[in-house]
């Protein structure tokens, strides 16, 4: 004797089944745009959104944005500028240097300019 209506569990099961599967489909969407959305944003200034550069002063990692001028530290970075500031005048050090890379890129761009 063949039934035409599935029984009560089968409906409980497929019903369990199909909001697992779009709990899941929706979880790897939401993922999906939170990655897309940190690329978007990675090595972006976080005040006029242009690009970041990475520069190397003194053993420590300084990105800065060429429009604004904004220097922007990574986790640990700050903690190593501490570190190095027990010698004499390593942050006034870094600083000129960075000024100084600074300096020469709005040089350089007004001369192109």
């Amino acid at each position: 004797m063949a039934k035409d209506k599935p029984s009560k569990n089968e409906d409980e099961y497929f019903a369990k089944r199909d909001a697992e599967l779009i709990t899941q489909t929706r979880e790897r969407e939401l993922a999906r745009q939170a990655e897309a959305e940190r690329r978007l944003h990675f090595m972006k200034c976080p005040k006029d959104g242009y690009d970041l550069t990475s520069r190397e002063h003194h053993g420590v990692q300084v990105d800065v944005c060429a429009s604004c001028g904004g220097m922007w530290l990574d986790a640990g970075e700050l903690e190593q500028l501490l570190r190095l500031s027990d010698q004499p005048g390593m942050i006034r050090r870094v600083v000129k240097d960075v000024m100084a890379t600074l300096g020469r890129k709005h040089h350089d761009a007004e001369e192109k300019g």
